[in-house]
């Protein structure tokens, strides 16, 4: 019995809607990294981005469980000595919660060369309003 390895042209790529209304950061980043991969296909391979791509609307009401609104820190560096900066996830969810959620799925998904690509078909927004209706996105429900 061979293995088979999925092609290029043995699937279609989806547009796909989330809706991230009251869904926890943790589980909804989880499930769109496993749909950006193509873990939902039966004819998954893990050297080929066969994903779909996926929009994610209302990060803004996205909900962080126990503590984590205050307690848990996002630190960057700058490049300059001393340029340690750091934010709560709640001051980062009032600012930019596009970002937090796309930088949760960003780490989500393996660290390899296919990880660009899968970012690339990512597009997060804040509010309900989104550019891409003109690629008819079929919206989905996730587990909470």
């Amino acid at each position: 019995m061979k293995t088979f390895y999925a092609k290029k042209t043995d699937f279609t790529r989806e547009w796909v809607l989330v809706d991230a209304k009251d869904m926890p950061l943790g589980r909804l980043a989880s499930q769109v990294a496993a749909r950006l991969r193509g873990k939902h296909r039966p004819i998954y391979t893990p050297n080929l981005d066969c994903g779909d791509f996926v929009v994610i609307v209302n990060a803004d009401k996205i909900v962080l469980t126990g503590k984590k609104h205050d307690n848990k820190i996002y630190n960057w560096h700058t490049g300059y000595p001393g340029g340690i900066r750091a934010l709560t996830y709640g001051q980062l969810l009032e600012n930019t919660p596009d970002k937090m959620v796309w930088l949760a799925v960003k780490r989500m998904l393996p660290r390899n060369k296919l990880r660009k690509q899968y970012l690339g078909k990512l597009k997060v927004y804040a509010g309900t309003e989104h550019p891409h209706t003109a690629q008819q996105p079929k919206a989905i429900k996730l587990t909470k």
